[in-house]
């Protein structure tokens, strides 16, 4: 089945557009997110990749469902991201320091813009302090131009802008398809077992054929 609404026709390339965006910023921060050793933004951006993808086979080959699980994920998504911009801006009782959260507690890594930020130097301090493990070197990060918790708020503020424009477009999408649906319903489809084409009457009128058949009278 396919759909000729100028409007759905619109509305889908703009669904395609978000959803191939959407899917190259998540997989630039699922990159830094593995270089920094973040493990649950790491299982949340995978996750993300997998539902993003089948919003777009869903949008491609026509299916509401999975528009519609999409939507529906992105409003976690915009969840988790607001849990991430408060965690670095350490709203309320959040920190940034805390390992549990992002790390699951493994190791003791922060973000990989931390180091790696703008106009960061990094200086190691000898000797490292007594509580410092052995396998991890102490270091002072200075002279960023911009600190690496707000690299991770705009992280997540991108995320969220395109959470919302794509729950947008795929509310409008699958409101498309719906009425579609309801109208080629309506219509009685192309059933060729229950369509019938208009009958060609005949306009020559049939008329009796006499016949003179001669009699013998011997």
């Amino acid at each position: 089945m396919t759909y000729s609404t100028p409007y759905y026709k619109i509305g889908l390339a703009l669904d395609d557009v978000v959803l191939w965006f959407a899917k190259v910023c998540v997989l630039e921060r699922q990159i830094f997110d593995f270089l920094g050793y973040q493990w649950a933004p790491i299982l949340a951006n995978f996750v993300h990749i997998i539902i993003v993808i089948l919003g777009l086979f869903g949008t491609i080959q026509y299916r509401p469902r999975y528009i519609t699980g999409y939507a529906v994920w992105l409003v976690l998504w915009v969840t988790w991201n607001v849990f991430v911009i408060c965690f670095y801006l350490e709203a309320g009782d959040l920190s940034k320091e805390t390992d549990l959260i992002l790390t699951f507690n493994i190791s003791m890594h922060r973000s990989w813009w931390m180091e790696n930020g703008p106009g960061c130097t990094v200086t190691s301090v000898t000797p490292a302090p007594d509580w410092a493990p052995e396998d991890h070197r102490y270091i002072t990060v200075s002279g960023c131009f911009l600190e690496y918790q707000y690299i991770e708020v705009a992280h997540s503020s991108l995320q969220i802008v395109l959470a919302l424009a794509g729950f947008i477009y795929a509310c409008y999408v699958v409101k498309c398809i719906t009425e579609e649906e309801d109208s080629f319903d309506f219509i009685g489809g192309f059933d060729s077992y229950g369509y019938q084409g208009p009958q060609k009457t005949s306009h020559l009128q049939l008329q009796p054929m006499y016949m003179q058949i001669p009699l013998d009278n011997n």
